[in-house]
């Protein structure tokens, strides 16, 4: 097989453009694109059919093409020279394939609609490897949904998406113009908000987590906001032991989602 043409400038649109997903939210926001890193997270992505384009390194043709032609077939992509594909790539060790990706759309309303729902409820999370545990958490718990308000880190910024290992295809996110109102509306549906907050009552009753609910965690150093908590049906806290006051957001907001699963599961 003779290899298209190959990129090799930083003038080009294409690489520019990919320049401009991995680094600018507003501009993941306005094309409804994102951008995936290596062979895992590609495959998840073709898997999931929101696979654009691939754009793969030199190198990483050549040998793709030598092991597993039929890699190939019905697969758009580009070949980009190597020392510009490590430009363009935002990982220390790149492995030579990338793929632009259509962001998946979920509304608040299919979220509600989901039977025994368990909600994640994230405001001002801004650590992207914290999102991004908390999003393949969530799909290992069982977790129906995650709702964020607007200045929650984004989600399909590199790091996020790398973090959470394929599972941004499989766990409905919505993204929340007005945290409060939404907050309002999952309790005019029923569903009871445990706000996670150091001044509430451990969360080990039994029983407690069986019906609808949704768990909220707030910023990593500062928690969750007076109105936030307020809105809350129950404040809760996890036992520690020691002089250990929090965990980690990530870290608190698995033990929360592990329980439901637990008490659930019985």
């Amino acid at each position: 097989m003779s290899p298209k043409s190959i990129i090799i400038s930083s003038g080009n649109a294409q690489v520019k453009n990919l320049l401009q997903l991995q680094k600018k939210a507003k501009v993941r926001k306005e094309q409804g694109v994102f951008v995936v890193e290596g062979l895992k997270m590609f495959e998840e992505a073709r898997e999931a059919g929101v696979l654009i384009k691939a754009y793969l390194s030199e190198t990483f043709f050549q040998e793709k093409f030598r092991i597993d032609p039929d890699f190939f077939p019905d697969l758009d992509y580009e070949i980009i020279i190597d020392s510009l594909f490590d430009e363009v790539s935002e990982t220390i060790t790149p492995q030579g394939i990338l793929g632009t990706v259509r962001k998946a759309e979920c509304s608040l309303e299919s979220m509600l609609q989901m039977p025994d729902a368990c909600l994640l409820l994230l405001e001002d999370i801004r650590d992207p490897g914290n999102l991004g545990t908390m999003i393949r958490t969530a799909e290992g718990a069982g977790v129906t949904g995650i709702i964020c308000n607007s200045s929650t880190v984004d989600l399909y910024n590199p790091k996020v998406v790398r973090s959470t290992m394929g599972s941004i295809f499989r766990v409905p996110f919505y993204q929340a113009e007005n945290f409060y109102e939404t907050l309002l509306e999952l309790k005019g549906q029923g569903i009871t908000i445990f706000a996670a907050h150091l001044l509430g009552v451990p969360y080990d009753t039994e029983g407690s987590f069986r019906s609808k609910c949704a768990l909220c965690i707030g910023n990593e150093a500062n928690g969750l906001s007076e109105q936030t908590s307020a809105l809350a049906d129950v404040r809760i806290k996890i036992p520690m032991a020691g002089k250990v006051e929090s965990l980690n957001a990530a870290v608190a907001a698995a033990i929360l989602m592990y329980e439901v699963s637990r008490q659930r599961s019985r």
